[in-house]
């Protein structure tokens, strides 16, 4: 066994700036090449300073999480590395360990919390990472590794699989994960280039990314390939692509030799790859050129590890036993406690719990397992451990697992969705791969012990009724929803309202029709996955509701605007307040944690929705009635005039909403902006208020050479907005209040109107719902999904019926833009529809050709 002596950080971390003026890190908005990378790292280990001390790291797939990762290494100070999206295991695992450094993303931005100067750890010399078992979260039970460990284990990937500097790995896995840490340090060894993100394979922009970059190399666990099979991986034209890895669990022998077989033929390898944390990432590799003859073994042991079999009484079978691993890669041990860091080396060997078999050939195959533990999705999985935690939430669970999903047994009488959640939450696995059975009493077996035998036949039983597929509201049902709110034809349970398209136009009829079938809706449904939403019909219906002020918002003040403009009463300001609206729900649907392109293009598709059917009615209304003019069909009047105080302002408030998202999106779509945003996302909306305050009070001095635009007035509002959707913490909502309250009055000089408006703000900011009935729910929502034709044809309706009656004329407009919006969605399907059944048709043969199946043949 060759051990590699532990001399300071390991060699990759420290020869980074040996690779000069290479790509380094790509990502979505730029590179990073190796010597910058090199001093932005040095920059931070700087830093933390010389004195070693004990640091935990919320790691992701970002360049400032990986600098981190590595500054940490480099400083020669022990890492704790936790999952960045798992707030609680970072909270358990600090309460743990007591770490002196914690540096984790607060408010978007990576904050370096030094919580004490020196240290109050005993550190070992040869300490370097310490990693939760194969991302189990929260567990106290860590993995202690070496620099030599993270080396060792990184030259024998970087060896078997023939790493070049020319390489172009994308980052498919965590970096808190062991694999996905794998992938790094043994490309970061060779000089190749990663393609930094944190987007899903299922995601378009992943695979424009990958293409325009040159992707060489992708890496998965078993669920990867469940996604690469559902969007056609083996129809995608990767010309670049070098070999395809997979671990973190048993892939199914079958597909292990349709990937190889796929691989051989479109010129990439396939490497199926077998290792523990406990190994630092890998133990083992199939050959590809075996893949497809011996697709049910892990292979050979890696470059510098070697394997043995040790007997085990119930395995009398020759060449079987428990596979134990030897390897410079072996962990220096367990750390369970803040004590045991001072701990050098307790293990040599590596005993893996798996029960394995060595072929003839010298292949060795996974036949078993010794103890219980279960691997699913590549993160292992303690039954025993979840039981407890179901245990203190008063759930008493018997569990169980299979390579595929967690089973557990519960008594008593508890939702099924309940305990899926607590034991999910628990195991640290979606929710969809957790089977719940409820049972009169747990099955025990003589003596009393757990009788696991017949929890584990479960496994085999029909699938039990669940939240999703018990009498009420099932996945299916909220897909076929969506899919005809949104004019999506392919919904699946794994997409959000935001994944599909969804914006405010849409958010309003969809929050309430599933309120309507829910009964109640989580604050942040527009981002959860359908199948999560699904639940049973409630025991006891009730016709209590609640509405969101922002749909609540919008109703009000298009009928405040259109009452006002007949008038029927005088409560002016509802534009003024529409925009901050605007601005919040801006924030919330196109915003999201999406590529910058593809942000981009939610906007551009939300303004397209908004402008294009202004365009269209101001011009067919121009043409019957001869009120405008081109530059009002233009939506640039407040641009190009005429300001002859004729018919300018009727449409001042679509233009200035244009025109405010045009230039939003404009700044979004600099690398730059885009980065600041993600990294400050309530400073930087607060910093463009402050901005619009300099046109809000007309500090230039514009008005003074003529005419000023609209969107340059009150873009401070829609600014506010914005950062009222941002606000996340007490102090936050203060400043977004206090901002309102103090910029608002002196707008219009008419105090009831600037009040209607800071009202509606600090509504918007400190009341997210309002207590309502199913009545009310309905008639805001129509009001607020029609609100912008509304807007539109009242200017029309009211001349004509106004003169009759005020309060008819009200009606009357309202009743119209309402008609007309339904005209316009119903429109929309129907072209939606037309386009799919014309690329069906003309995907069908005999559509190309010409002629029916009968007559191609003939």
């Amino acid at each position: 066994m060759r051990v590699l002596p532990d001399i300071g950080p390991a060699l990759f971390v420290r020869a980074l700036a040996g690779h000069g003026d290479r790509p380094a890190v790509i990502t979505a908005d730029g590179r990073l090449s190796y010597a910058e990378l090199a001093a932005r790292v040095g920059s931070l280990a700087a830093r933390l300073g010389t004195t070693r001390r004990l640091v935990l790291l919320a790691g992701a797939n970002r360049v400032d999480e990986l600098v981190a990762y590595l500054a940490a290494l480099a400083g020669g100070h022990p890492l704790l590395l936790v999952p960045g999206d798992h707030n609680p295991a970072t909270t358990e695992l600090t309460r743990a360990y007591d770490p002196d450094v914690v540096i984790r993303r607060v408010d978007g931005q990576l904050v370096v919390d030094e919580r004490r100067p020196g240290t109050r750890h005993e550190l070992h010399p040869d300490l370097a990472l310490l990693l939760s078992t194969s991302g189990s979260t929260g567990s106290p039970k860590l993995v202690r590794l070496s620099s030599a460990n993270l080396q060792a284990n990184a030259e024998a990937i970087a060896e078997y699989l023939d790493i070049r500097d020319t390489d172009r790995a994308a980052t498919t896995l965590p970096l808190h994960y062991c694999y996905g840490l794998s992938v790094v340090n043994s490309h970061l060894l060779r000089g190749a280039a990663l393609i930094l993100t944190g987007l899903s394979v299922t995601d378009r922009c992943f695979w424009e990314l990958f293409r325009a970059e040159r992707g060489t190399s992708l890496a998965g666990v078993p669920y990867t390939f469940d996604l690469l099979d559902r969007v056609g991986f083996d129809r995608m034209r990767l010309p670049h692509l070098r070999y395809v890895t997979q671990a973190g669990g048993r892939l199914d022998p079958e597909r292990v030799a349709r990937y190889a077989a796929l691989g051989r033929r479109q010129g990439w390898r396939f490497f199926v790859m077998y290792g523990q944390t406990e190994a630092t990432a890998r133990m083992a590799y199939l050959p590809p050129e075996l893949a497809e003859r011996r697709p049910e073994a892990i292979g050979v042991p890696i470059p510098g590890g070697a394997f043995r079999l040790r007997a085990l009484p119930d395995r009398p079978e020759p060449d079987t036993g428990e596979l134990v691993y030897a390897g410079p890669n072996v962990m220096l041990g367990y750390a369970q406690r803040p004590s045991d860091l001072a701990l050098g080396r307790t293990v040599e060997k590596l005993p893996t719990g798996d029960v394995a078999r060595r072929g003839p050939d010298g292949l060795y195959e996974i036949v078993g397992r010794t103890a219980d533990f279960v691997k699913i999705f590549g993160l292992r999985v303690d039954p025993r451990r979840v039981e407890d935690r179901l245990r203190v939430a008063g759930v008493e669970a018997y569990c169980v697992g299979t390579d595929c999903e967690l089973v557990v047994a519960a008594a008593g009488g508890h939702r099924p969705e309940r305990v899926r959640r607590l034991a999910a939450a628990a195991a640290g696995l979606p929710a969809r791969v957790v089977r719940v059975h409820l049972l009169a009493e747990l099955p025990r077996l003589g003596n009393g012990k757990p009788d696991l035998a017949a929890v584990q036949a479960l496994t085999t039983a029909p699938p039990p009724v669940s939240a999703v597929d018990a009498p009420g509201v099932g996945t299916e049902q909220l897909c076929r929803l969506y899919a005809d709110l949104l004019d999506q034809p392919g919904v699946s349970a794994d997409d959000s309202f935001v994944d599909l398209g969804g914006d405010s136009l849409s958010y309003v009829e969809m929050s309430v029709r599933l309120e309507q079938l829910l009964g109640g809706l989580p604050a942040d449904w527009h981002i959860t996955p359908i199948q999560e939403l699904a639940r049973p019909a409630p025991a006891r219906p009730t016709r209590r509701r609640v509405l969101e002020t922002s749909v609540a918002l919008r109703a009000l003040a298009i009928v405040v605007i259109v009452g006002s403009h007949i008038p029927v009463f005088t409560v002016k300001g509802g534009a003024h307040l529409l925009l901050a609206v605007a601005g919040f729900n801006f924030a919330r649907f196109q915003l999201t944690t999406a590529a910058r392109r593809e942000r981009v293009r939610a906007v551009v598709r939300s303004v397209g929705r908004i402008m294009l059917p202004s365009v269209a009615f101001i011009a067919l209304a121009g043409a019957v009635t001869g009120d405008y003019t081109l530059t009002n069909v233009l939506l640039l009047n407040s641009v190009l005039g005429p300001h002859d105080g004729a018919t300018e302002w009727q449409f001042w408030f679509i233009e200035a909403l244009v025109h405010i998202l045009l230039a939003t999106t404009a700044l979004i779509a600099v690398p730059a902006v885009d980065r600041i945003e993600r990294r400050y996302p309530f400073g930087l909306p607060l910093a463009l208020a402050a901005l619009g305050l300099i046109t809000r009070y007309d500090l230039p001095g514009l008005a003074t050479f003529g005419y000023v635009p609209s969107a340059l007035v009150v873009c401070w509002l829609f600014a506010l907005g914005w950062a009222a959707a941002r606000a996340a913490r007490t102090a936050q909502r203060v400043a977004v209040t206090a901002a309102a309250a103090l910029t608002v009055p002196g707008l219009f000089g008419e105090p009831f109107r600037e009040a209607f408006i800071v009202a509606g703000f600090a509504l918007l900011v400190w009341v997210p719902r309002l207590p309502s009935r199913p009545a009310i729910n309905r008639a805001a929502a129509v009001l607020a999904a029609s609100s912008l034709w509304i807007y539109l044809t009242h200017w029309q309706v009211m001349p004509v019926i106004g003169p009759w009656s005020r309060s008819a004329a009200l009606a009357v407009s309202l009743a119209v833009g309402i008609a007309c919006a339904v005209l316009a969605r119903r429109l929309a399907r129907f072209v939606t529809a037309a386009k799919v059944s014309a690329q069906k048709g003309q995907e069908h043969p005999s559509s190309r050709l010409g002629g029916s199946p009968d007559h191609v043949t003939r």
